[in-house]
Order: structure tokens, then C-alpha cells, then sequence
């Protein structure tokens, strides 16, 4: 079990660690650590970021976000809207092939557009507007849609969970509840099946027919150059592993390390540590609606007296303030819709034995608390020992079982009981981007059985959020925010514990390292 506390690391750790492959860097491949072991493979069907990180190497997007956050043409060559806004007529650009060789047709397209809105947060939004979508011929298509929704081309290209990545027609006609099998796209670079090995590494090489486009980059917008023929993500669940392969020029790029080692990696000359991006990830203690103890309201609530954002972040990142930030409310803080609206409940002095009447009052009646818990994640990790913690002293009955990220993301899709598999808190954290505006933020959506993990009916928050879509001006999208966040304390489908504020680190050799949220790896050269 890897945590802060038992992570303190010596400053000579690094260079005592054994070697985990040849110093010699080579020249054609980029060595990465990820944040995390990539379990499964299909960025439609998890939300994991890992997975989404992996989709956006191997897939394209007929949309791509700008620096500006404004979408603008990838895959696509345009698009025309017509019937005031409610048909929209999009042309894919010349050129695009799978991996298979294949060209990219409409159809492709309209397969994979239908497939992630079953799933997607604003793909569901266009399932419910769609009136109709079809192939016109092999390099347009329609969308049209009952009433007019001007952020569709933003919902297609944003890279958050879940990417609506372009697949073959034949892949993209497997049950959005089910796995894909096949992984072939049509991205800058292939995934190379045959030398997967979970748990130790995966392995992409350059897409040689992939053409980008002839612009220049802008984060997820812009030509996609490839400098580097082979892309090995080595997986390192030890910390000190990781700091040493990374100072000893084994890996040329650590995606998230520990917090406590960072003055380490900060004092090797050759080593870069960066902010990865301003917004940072939300902390969020999430809860089962459809089973015992948290089907009610009032025991969710009974933990809100008690709960300390500040000992969370400081378990979780450590104590610097620069590497986090509370109070934190439903929206992301430093964003335009963060608020302060009731959020006294977790800012004001922190008070266990009003959790603990509060508690006794809800008619809890010692159910045991299955929390799952990430262990090869230190944050992770780290929120739920607090948690855990935290929810025994209050008087829950806690059964805190570790295990690896990958069985953790199947296990939450269990919607048994916990005495059949499934669960009943976890903790987890959510790019701060993605849970800054209603629009995207999955954790707030009350919309039951379509909902994710924890599946939360609340029919006020879905209103709300309809709400937010017809908004005439940013001050009506505040106010619309700030009733959401009472919302959330009253019904409480999570609760916030903080922004984390990562960092990531890399040899300096290394150019083009883009900030701002996904590890991107088109642009980057080795100097």
C-alpha cells in the first residue's frame, strides 16, 4: 500500500532504486510514466483519465479545443448549420485513414457519434435533442437535432470524459455498455496489441499515413506532428521506482509523482517540474444511491459537519499551499461558476459530534460501508484512508478494501450490493475543466440509471442543468450554479474535498511538453 505518510523519501532514494531499463535514452523513443495502469482500452466506455489520455493517442476528433478552449476543426474540414441552428451539415477533411488503411467515411462517424451518446455527459444531452442522423455520402453527414444547441462542435471536440472518438462503423456498433475489442482508429499514432503487457507497459508506434493538418498545433486543435517513432508508456506504481528511472534518464517523462518527492526531482539539474494545468482535479467522496446506508439523504448529510477538506489535501499532496486549494464547492475553484453559495458546511469550524447526532438521527443502523480504494494511486489512495477514517470516528461501520485502478473501475460498474460485489463510497478526483460548468460535470447529474457511478435520481439538479444550456449571460449561468451548489448540500451526490493542483515532471531534453490538462504527446521532440 503506497501512501504519503510512508513515502517520506530520502534525498539519495533516487539514485539507490534499481534500474528498470538502459540510461541510454533513445533517440526514437519517448519513455513515459503514467499516472496510472491502463486496464481497459476504450475511451468511450470509462471516464478514466488514463484511458482518455490513451484514446486521444490512438483516435482522432472530428473537433479539437484550442489554447482559447474554442472548438475548431480536426477530422472535419467544417460544418454548415442550417433551420435555424437545428441542422447541422458537417464534411470530413481529405486524407483521413484507420490504422487498417481504410479511409474515415461518414458512416464511421455516424456510428461513433451514436455510440458515445449513450455515454458521454454531453453526448446524453445530444441524445436527447437528436431528431435524426445519417451518411449523405462518404464524406458528409447530418445531425439534426429538435431545437437548436450552439455547443455541439465543443461537445465533440472537448477532451474531457468521454472523448467521442471516431472508430471504424464495425467497431463502433458494439454495445456502448460493453468493451470494445477491436482498437483500431485513425490517430497519430497505432497501438500495438501484441506487445501490451498490463500492468508493466503499452506500446504506440507512429502512424505513417496519419496527416495532419497543415496548421500549426494548438493543444487539441491544429497539425498533430509525430517526432517520435515508438511511444513506450512504462508503468511504475512505486514512487521512488519512478524518481529514479526518471533522474537516471531511463523514462524521459513522470506524469503525476508524488508530491513528496518533487524537491527531489526539483534539485536534478537536468529535470523539469511544471504546474500540469491552472484548474487542477476536484477531490470527490462519491456515494451509492441504490443501496443501504447511502440510499438516504440524511445520513449522506450527516457526514457534511465534520468533514475537513484542508486534512484531505494534506494527505493527499502534502502540506505545500501551492499544490492545493480549499473551500472547494460543486464547481471547480478559480473558475467563473465557483461559489460561495451555503458553503459555510464545509468551511465553517469543523464540529464530529454534530456529525455523530446527526448521524444517530438519520436512523443509520451500523450497515457495513464498503469503500473502495485505488491503492496503485497515491492521491487516491491517500483521500480514501482520510475518508475512511473520517467515517469510522463519525460511527460508520467502514470496510476499506484496496485494490489496483483498473479492477477499481470494473468494480464501481457493479450495481449489486456490497454483499454481491458492488460497493458503496469511493473516492476519486475529476479534471478540474470537466467539472467546472454543469454542462460536463458527471458527478452532479441526477439522472438515475444513466447517471454515473452511484447512479443519484434527483430531478432538481437535471432541471437546473437544463437551465444552465438556455442561460442568455454568464450572470445567469452563476445564478444558475449557485442554487445547484444548495442543491448538492441538501441531496449531496458527492462531496468536494478540495482542488488538487499536480505537477508533472520531465527531462529537460524534452520540447514541446504542452500544459493544460491531457499528456499529449504530438509537438514533443527530444532536443
Amino acid at each position: 500500500m503506497i501512501t504519503r505518510r510512508g513515502m517520506m523519501v530520502a534525498a539519495g532514494v533516487g539514485l539507490a532504486a534499481p534500474r528498470v531499463a538502459s540510461a541510454q535514452a533513445q533517440a526514437g523513443t519517448l519513455r513515459f510514466v503514467p499516472q496510472a495502469n491502463l486496464s481497459n482500452i476504450d475511451p468511450v466506455w470509462s471516464t478514466a483519465v488514463v484511458v482518455r489520455n490513451h484514446g486521444l493517442m490512438i483516435y482522432d476528433t472530428l473537433y479539437g479545443l484550442g489554447a482559447d478552449f474554442q472548438p475548431k476543426p480536426q477530422m472535419a474540414a467544417g460544418h454548415e448549420i442550417s433551420d435555424e441552428g437545428r441542422r447541422w451539415t458537417f464534411t470530413l477533411r481529405s486524407g483521413l485513414r484507420f490504422h487498417d488503411g481504410a479511409p474515415v467515411l461518414a458512416r464511421d462517424c455516424v456510428a461513433s457519434i451514436a455510440r458515445w451518446a449513450k455515454r458521454d455527459v454531453l453526448g446524453q444531452r445530444l441524445d436527447g435533442l437528436l431528431d435524426g442522423m445519417r451518411a449523405l455520402d462518404d464524406t458528409r453527414f447530418e445531425i439534426r437535432m429538435k431545437k437548436a444547441w450552439p455547443g455541439l462542435a465543443f461537445a465533440l471536440g472537448k477532451p474531457s470524459a468521454n472523448i467521442c472518438a471516431i472508430m471504424p462503423e464495425r467497431v463502433a456498433q458494439t454495445d456502448p455498455f460493453q468493451q470494445i475489442q477491436d482498437y483500431t482508429g485513425s490517430g497519430p499514432f497505432r497501438f500495438v496489441r501484441d506487445e501490451f503487457r498490463p500492468g508493466d507497459r503499452v506500446i504506440y508506434t507512429k502512424f505513417n499515413e496519419y496527416v495532419p493538418r497543415d496548421e500549426p498545433s494548438d493543444f487539441l486543435a491544429g497539425g498533430k506532428p509525430v517526432h517520435f517513432d515508438r511511444v513506450e508508456w512504462r508503468v511504475m506504481p512505486d514512487p521512488s521506482t519512478a524518481a529514479a528511472a526518471l533522474q537516471n534518464n531511463e523514462v524521459d517523462w513522470w506524469e503525476t509523482p508524488l508530491a513528496d518527492l518533487l524537491p527531489l526531482l526539483r534539485r536534478t539539474r537536468d529535470i523539469v517540474v511544471d504546474l500540469v494545468n491552472g484548474a487542477g482535479n476536484l477531490g470527490v467522496l462519491r456515494f451509492n444511491f441504490l443501496h443501504p446506508p447511502f440510499d438516504n439523504a440524511a445520513v449522506r448529510r450527516a457526514i457534511l459537519p465534520a468533514l475537513d477538506q484542508r486534512a484531505f489535501m494534506d494527505a493527499a499532496i502534502g502540506t505545500d499551499p501551492a499544490m492545493s486549494r480549499v473551500p472547494a464547492g460543486a464547481f471547480t475553484p478559480g473558475m467563473p461558476l465557483a461559489n460561495d453559495a451555503g458553503l459555510e458546511v464545509l468551511s465553517g469550524p469543523r464540529n464530529l459530534e454534530a456529525a455523530r447526532a446527526a448521524l444517530r438521527a438519520s436512523g443509520y443502523s451500523g450497515q457495513r460501508v464498503a469503500m473502495l480504494s485505488a491503492s496503485d494511486i497515491p492521491v487516491l489512495q491517500n483521500l480514501s484512508e482520510v475518508a475512511a477514517d473520517l467515517l469510522r470516528r463519525i460511527g460508520f461501520n467502514v470496510d476499506l478494501q484496496a485494490m489496483d485502478w483498473g479492477t477499481h473501475i470494473q468494480r464501481r460498474t457493479n450495481r449489486g450490493p456490497s454483499d454481491q460485489g458492488g460497493w458503496n463510497a469511493f473516492c476519486t478526483t475529476w479534471e478540474g475543466f470537466d467539472v467546472s460548468v454543469p454542462g460536463s460535470h458527471q458527478p452532479i447529474r441526477g439522472h438515475g440509471a444513466a447517471a454515473w457511478a452511484g447512479w443519484p435520481t434527483i430531478p432538481r439538479l437535471e432541471e437546473l442543468r437544463e437551465a444552465w444550456f438556455e442561460a442568455p449571460d454568464l450572470a445567469a449561468e452563476k445564478r444558475i450554479a449557485e442554487e445547484m451548489q444548495r442543491v448538492v448540500w441538501q441531496e449531496v451526490p458527492f462531496l468536494p474535498l478540495g482542488q488538487v493542483l499536480p505537477r508533472m515532471a520531465y527531462r529537460r531534453s524534452l520540447t514541446g511538453v504542452v500544459k493544460g490538462g491531457p499528456a499529449l504527446f504530438w509537438g514533443v521532440r527530444r532536443a
